[in-house]
């Protein structure tokens, strides 16, 4: 059975006192969590604080971003082996925001999901359509598309070890939700195009899950976990979510 993941995303949220607050909550209570396996993605520039309060717990933490390039004449970017440095376990690739705002391509996607790989990070490699694409129907079309981008790139096996979270883009930020069936479709297909790994790989749901609807996504056959973003900075929220994970 592949352990449920709950990895946390705290977007560029947070200071040094809420972060403290934040992680003082989530180790008071991770006893709770016996199966699920837990992280949470800083921003740089606090992965120093993270790994102090969270080094000899069962939590793991991870990057939000990582460049293509290992070392270089590249201001401003995060290297592999600095996350690596930072006892950094996971690393998000692809995110829909990276890909907005940033213009990231499924190319430069594949690239860093390598870069993460040559790092020792596990990758968790975000899919999803917009809304006008799913009015479109042609969802499938798409997460197809951004997956065997890193196939071809990096070779199935090599995405086998990583993790892969599908993030329905109209269902980020937004409050709203895929349905389970909705969720559990996209789910299934994704597992279907990995089919020679999909026994051993995780695929997270990344839409708005909350306390709320944790346990209805979760109880779906090829939901793995969650990728979290707002409930995963209160931890009581983000912890409430890691319990229904627990299998």
């Amino acid at each position: 059975m592949r352990q449920p993941l709950v990895a946390g995303n705290w977007k560029m949220n947070g200071s040094r006192a809420s972060i403290a607050e934040l992680l003082g909550g989530l180790k008071a209570g991770i006893g709770q969590v016996t199966t699920a396996e837990v992280a949470v993605c800083a921003p740089a520039i606090y992965l120093a604080d993270t790994r102090a309060q969270l080094d000899g717990t069962p939590v793991a933490w991870g990057g939000q971003d990582v460049s293509v390039h290992a070392s270089g004449a590249y201001t401003g970017e995060i290297a592999g082996p600095m996350l690596a440095d930072f006892g950094c376990r996971f690393v998000i690739i692809g995110h829909s925001e990276r890909r907005a705002y940033h213009g990231e391509s499924d190319q430069t996607v594949a690239e860093k999901f390598t870069a993460a790989q040559a790092a020792g990070l596990v990758p968790i490699l975000c899919v999803g359509e917009t809304l006008e694409e799913r009015e479109q129907g042609i969802t499938e079309q798409v997460v197809a598309r951004q997956l065997d981008a890193v196939i071809a790139h990096c070779g199935l096996d090599a995405v086998g070890e990583g993790v892969i979270a599908y993030e329905p883009v109209w269902a980020i930020g937004t409050g709203k939700t895929a349905t389970p069936e909705q969720a559990q479709e996209v789910h299934a297909f994704i597992r279907g195009r990995l089919a020679a790994v999909a026994d051993k790989v995780r695929v997270l749901y990344g839409g708005s899950m909350n306390p709320k609807n944790a346990a209805e996504l979760l109880a779906q056959a090829d939901i793995d976990g969650g990728l979290i973003g707002g409930a995963s900075l209160k931890a009581d929220d983000f912890l409430a979510v890691c319990s229904a994970a627990n299998r």
